[in-house]
Formats: C-alpha cells, structure tokens, sequence
C-alpha cells in the first residue's frame, strides 16, 4: 500500500539523516548523460537493472513527475524538483510502498572531467530506524547497483554515439 512521503527540498540532500553519496567518470559528455537522465526516462530500465520501469507523470503539485518501479516490487511516485541541462536532475519521492520510508531525495549532479562526466549520486533518505539501519546495512550494494548502471549507462551512450 501507498503512503504519503513528507515532502522535502534540494537542501535535503545535505540535511537528511540517511545520505549515501556515490560518484563515477564516464566518457560522454554532460549534455549526453543529462539526457538520457532526464529526456530519456522511459529507457532507464535498460541500463539501470533495479529498474523495471521509469515513466512520466504529472506531479501532485501539477508538476513534471515519475513513476519508477523497482525489482521486487518497490513503487515511488515523484516529482522533479531539479532540471538543470548538463548540470542536475533531482526527484522527490512523494508516495511510496517501500515500508518505514519517511522522505526521500535523489539528486544526480554532472560535472565536466576531461572530455567525459562526473556522475554524482546523492540518496537522501528519512525513515523508520529498521529502515535507515537495512540501508546502512545495504550501502554497499546500492554502491554496486549505482557503479553497474552508470558504467551500463557509459556503454550505451558510446554505442549510440559511434
């Protein structure tokens, strides 16, 4: 069953009491992986494998949005509170089934490295203590999960571009 996040800021993303931090070069531009972040949601499933699928909605607030689901069955309904072309992208997750979720922010920052980009990836997260003790437990997992997507990621933006 759904429930109702607490909404939540970009400042989150320094303040919240879970964040976990990760961080990754590849070889496409800033402006290339905004894109794929931001312009091509529906294709995150086949780079990001946690996901199964990442579509657009409207927001509660008649904003952009996202619906994502995750394997194993994990839903967010979001909103876009960041979009700033080959700089940022962050979502706000607004209702979730994830259980013990209070509040959560995720934002991507790209930086320019040599000819390619720095992938930045915060996940600011409140919640239950089960909840912030399993994802402490799970860092280096989703440390993992993010390294796999953004080198799948990499790879995909080079086969498009060649």
């Amino acid at each position: 069953m759904a429930r109702r996040l607490r909404p939540v800021g970009l400042e989150f993303t320094e303040s919240a009491p879970l964040r976990l931090v990760f961080a990754r070069e590849v070889s496409a531009p800033p402006e290339t992986v905004y894109r794929a972040l931001a312009d091509d949601m529906t294709d995150w499933p086949e780079w990001f494998t946690a996901v199964t699928l990442c579509r657009p909605i409207d927001g509660p607030d008649g904003g952009k949005g996202r619906e994502v689901r995750l394997k194993g069955g994990t839903r967010f309904w979001e909103t876009i509170v960041a979009a700033d072309p080959a700089e940022r992208y962050a979502y706000r997750v607004d209702e979730s089934n994830a259980p013990g979720l209070r509040a959560l922010l995720e934002e991507w920052r790209l930086t320019p490295a040599g000819t390619g980009t720095r992938v930045q990836w915060t996940f600011a997260a409140d919640g239950a203590a089960l909840f912030r003790f399993t994802l402490k437990l799970g860092r280096a997992g989703m440390g993992r999960a993010f390294r796999d997507a953004v080198t799948n990621l990499d790879r995909r933006l080079a086969a498009t571009n060649a």
